[in-house]
């Protein structure tokens, strides 16, 4: 099994099409095609159903696609390796984040690495804290940020902080001049709510059935963004933790009213790796970086 035919399997997989594969190889879709059925031949195993749209992976291109994808991840460490030992500091980082942090502290965090370390790149993926958490047990993430994220064993916490969950109204709201509210108010507004994927969304929904109430929940959504822009309008509650909002805050865009739930009130971010796989000296520096920035900004804050 050749590595440029691992190669062009990955794209395959990757992208869901050899045409896109070929592009992205700067190749020919016939050589892509033809390395694909070269490996189906020598594993005597369908790797691809196809169909008009492009292919999918069967059962067996899962399985070829998990492994695969673990050796090109290690010669990607093998050479940051080789490269640290010649006192480089190129690499690759990847980074998963919660959506909202890439509006707060990342920007900033990043500029600062970039001058210390100006040839290492950064592939930064925003995403639900349980797409993230799946992104780590994948290899697909060497560092993750996440927002009340459920404990695993696999996941080691590099550092967590206190991120208590505020509701959002705007200036003109009703509720915007109060220091507090409590859920039963709150439910009795319209809410705009990110999906259960969301770290946020879990830990809301958990709070309301304790409580038996009956939130109005009028737009669900995978983007933060969009539940900051309907809070904005004036007509619906969004809730966020504080770092997924300082813009808005200190623009006066928005206010944020603590909401009076321990559980709520106790929310966490956390800074997470695999616990058994190493980081890449670039990827450890960072990480570094990322938890002093972060604490020293919490520490400003309080």
């Amino acid at each position: 099994m050749r590595f440029l035919t691992l190669r062009y399997f990955n794209a395959v997989a990757r992208l869901g099409s050899i045409r896109k594969a070929a592009d992205r190889l700067h190749v020919a879709p016939s050589a892509v095609s033809r390395q694909i059925a070269q490996l189906e031949h020598e594993l005597d195993a369908v790797l691809f159903e196809r169909s008009k749209s492009g292919v999918r992976l069967t059962a067996a291109g899962e399985v070829l696609a998990r492994h695969s994808h673990r050796v090109f991840r290690d010669i990607d460490r093998a050479r940051s390796g080789i490269d640290d030992l010649r006192g480089l500091r190129r690499g690759e980082v990847s980074l998963w984040v919660i959506e909202g942090f890439v509006r707060g502290l990342l920007p900033s965090i990043l500029a600062e690495f970039q001058i210390r370390y100006p040839a290492v790149a950064f592939k930064v993926q925003t995403a639900s804290t349980d797409r993230i958490i799946e992104a780590l047990l994948e290899d697909d993430a060497d560092i993750g940020i996440t927002f009340n994220a459920t404990r695993r064993a696999e996941i080691e916490t590099i550092a967590e902080f206190p991120e208590p969950i505020s509701c959002l109204v705007t200036p003109g709201h009703k509720y915007a001049d109060r220091k507090q509210l409590t859920l039963e108010e709150i439910c009795r507004e319209p809410l705009a709510l990110p999906d259960h994927s969301f770290g946020l969304r879990q830990s809301f929904e958990r709070t309301v059935a304790k409580h038996k109430l009956a939130p109005k929940i009028l737009v669900t959504t995978n983007s933060l963004e969009l539940t900051n822009t309907m809070a904005a309008t004036g007509q619906f509650i969004a809730f966020k933790p504080a770092l997924a909002v300082v813009s808005d805050l200190e623009a006066g865009h928005l206010r944020a009213i603590p909401v009076a739930d321990q559980e709520l009130a106790s929310a966490r971010s956390s800074i997470n790796v695999h616990r058994d796989r190493p980081l890449s000296h670039a990827a450890q520096e960072f990480l570094k970086l990322l938890t002093v920035t972060i604490r020293a900004s919490k520490e400003r804050s309080e």
